[in-house]
């Protein structure tokens, strides 16, 4: 990794070490807005899934690489906060899917408004064209990556 400051011409840079320090960018930003609302980066992930379906625990463990103790205990603690709720799974009556609760749909906008923000201001100096562009090769990176990013 190159440990050197930044420097003024990041063209410089590596395609590892770009999207590494990218990905910490990104990171600073979850981190600094899951900060000002008591979540970690863990649960912003977990609220991130919950906005739009309602996993079992098992999918929930593998969307975020846990094993079910740690999954157990993630949901544990957002559902003591009021964030999500377990329901009876309507496919195997001894397991659970979560669902985010009206509160916690609440602060996935908030939150989630939050980091649409503060990105917007990491991409404020490229133009739209490159906005295009760059929505568009992380989409095809993301597509077509055999890593597990859920």
């Amino acid at each position: 990794m190159n440990n050197e400051a930044p420097s003024d011409n990041q063209s410089e840079l590596s395609i590892v070490d770009s999207l590494v320090q990218l990905s910490y960018l990104v990171q600073t930003v979850l981190g600094r807005v899951g900060a000002g609302h008591d979540l970690s980066i863990i649960q912003i992930r977990l609220l991130g899934i919950l906005r739009d379906r309602e996993p079992s625990m098992l999918q929930l463990a593998q969307y975020l690489g846990l094993d079910k103790s740690s999954i157990t205990g993630l949901v544990d603690r957002a559902e003591r906060r009021g964030l999500v709720e377990r329901t009876i799974s309507p496919t195997d009556r001894r397991g659970f899917n979560v669902r985010v609760t009206s509160a916690g749909q609440q602060l996935i906008d908030v939150v989630g408004n939050e980091i649409k923000h503060q990105i917007n201001a990491v991409i404020e100096g490229l133009i739209e064209s490159e906005r295009a562009h760059l929505t568009e090769l992380a989409s095809k990176v993301l597509g077509t990556s055999r890593v597990e990013t859920k």
